[in-house]
């Protein structure tokens, strides 16, 4: 039975992401990151999402791009056979001969996790994109820069309209305008390009804006422009993405305790993690996600028109690989939001069943916003990666000048520069080394290929194959 269209509606936005290391490293940085995410997240999500659960998948052209890839199942069967099978074999056996019984059962285990994986793709006939794409409903920028960050609107057509054609040429023509922000980051000045692509709607964080737990985080906003910007609802994000959120529940496996190749038989109470007991918490918590969202909806919606919208946005890769459970509990989620009569939307239909309200009067005052560590650009721009950001801008700027010199492999090279991914890295401290060595051997690559339009890409296969340098002379 449908609830009641007063009550409002929760609409869970799975942003799913992974910069392209594809052929750019292994162990403990690079490729093993996409192997993770492949099986220990996008399969066992997949499953989910096959068994019709109404969740937004977001899926950025640069992750789709190295799913894309050739030979990618046969790279992702050899690591689960050759690497995690051996290791998983070996911290066991250390494990017993420690005197660690039930933390070697553990690894032995969690080892079936990667047998399930290899089995779940050969089911699909080794096509992970393809499985995915009937479920891919936003897009996003090329690389996932920091569009906000952008030196010129050049620099942000090439960013936006390089995303929209990978989405449109890979998924058909069934898009209806969702456009994920990379990191939430927005400024006015963006919709014009944005809707020169046929973006839609994005979504925006306005906690700064507006104050944590505010009604008007529940209603989509009209711009000028006619770009619809959806609030995302920091309050209820943050019972899944906080350091005190569900995911440092007791019986939940430690994401940061690990054996000497990196898994984790612990659980965050230092007990040897119980599967059991961790999926019964799964459960407690799934209900009591749903619970307190219908009272969001009942407190913070009074004085809306009807219909209030909880927007959940969280990065996808949270969902089995770092908190292991994750997907257990939105498949909890999904059954309780039938079983307590909160509905559960898809973004695009609950945009499309919903008014926008007007944006306040002072919105020409706001900065520029984003979900990142004071709602702000700082993340990616402030003084520990200040050196990163200035030499994007110009390398941007010097590749405009360069007008028709700037040939596929400069213009991709730039693309790869632009990636937010490497100052995130550098600012919170996260494989810093690998995030500074990328950024500069793309910065090394762009400018040997700037002044020679044929150039050939050293290391970037088949990233952002959809963009056309000709965007880089849009006016």
């Amino acid at each position: 039975m449908r609830p009641p269209a007063d009550r409002g509606a929760l609409a869970i936005v799975l942003h799913t992401h992974m910069p392209y290391v594809e052929g750019f490293g292994t162990w403990p940085f690079g490729e093993e990151w996409l192997w993770e995410a492949i099986a220990c997240c996008y399969l066992p999500l997949l499953d989910l999402l096959d068994d019709g659960a109404p969740l937004t998948l977001s899926l950025t052209p640069v992750l789709c791009d190295q799913l894309e890839a050739p030979g990618l199942s046969g790279r992702f069967a050899a690591f689960v056979n050759e690497v995690r099978r051996v290791t998983h074999a070996q911290d066991a056996e250390g494990l017993r001969a420690g005197g660690h019984e039930a933390l070697a059962r553990e690894l032995e285990r969690s080892w079936g996790d990667y047998e399930r994986a290899l089995e779940l793709l050969a089911g699909r006939g080794g096509d992970l994109l393809g499985s995915l794409s009937r479920h891919a409903q936003w897009t996003s920028s090329a690389t996932h820069a920091v569009l906000p960050l952008l030196a010129s609107d050049a620099g942000a057509a090439l960013q936006v309209r390089t995303g929209v054609a990978a989405h449109r040429a890979r998924f058909g023509d069934g898009w209806r305008g969702g456009f994920w922000l990379p990191e939430c980051a927005y400024a006015p000045w963006l919709d014009r390009e944005l809707l020169d692509a046929g973006a839609a709607a994005v979504c925006v964080e306005l906690t700064s804006r507006f104050g944590l737990g505010a009604g008007r985080h529940l209603r989509p906003l009209q711009s000028e422009s006619g770009v619809v910007l959806v609030p995302i609802d920091r309050a209820t994000m943050s019972l899944v993405w906080s350091d005190e959120g569900y995911p440092a529940g007791g019986a939940y496996r430690d994401y940061h305790h690990h054996t000497v190749h990196h898994y984790n038989p612990w659980s965050n109470d230092g007990a040897p993690y119980d599967h059991g007991r961790a999926l019964a918490l799964a459960r407690e918590h799934a209900a009591d996600f749903v619970a307190r969202s219908i009272a969001r909806l009942r407190d913070a919606g009074r004085g809306l028109p009807a219909g209030g919208l909880v927007v959940c946005a969280v990065d996808t890769e949270l969902f089995g690989h770092w908190w292991y459970e994750g997907v257990s509990w939105l498949r909890g989620v999904v059954e309780e939001c039938s079983a307590q009569g909160l509905e559960l939307v898809r973004l695009d239909d609950a945009l499309q069943g919903r008014e926008p309200l007007p944006l306040p009067d002072d919105r020409d005052e706001w900065p520029a916003s984003s979900w990142g560590q004071g709602g702000d650009l700082s993340t990616w721009s402030g003084p520990p990666v200040a050196e990163i950001a200035f030499a994007a801008r110009a390398a941007e700027l010097q590749l405009i000048a360069a007008g028709p010199r700037a040939g596929p492999a400069a213009a991709r090279e730039l693309l790869a520069l632009q990636a937010s991914d490497w100052a995130f890295m550098v600012s919170r401290g996260i494989a810093a080394p690998y995030a500074r060595e990328r950024f500069e051997g793309h910065l090394r690559a762009l400018r040997r290929a700037q002044p020679d339009p044929q150039a050939r890409l050293d290391g970037l296969r088949n990233l952002a194959v959809h963009a056309d340098p000709a965007w880089l002379l849009a006016p």
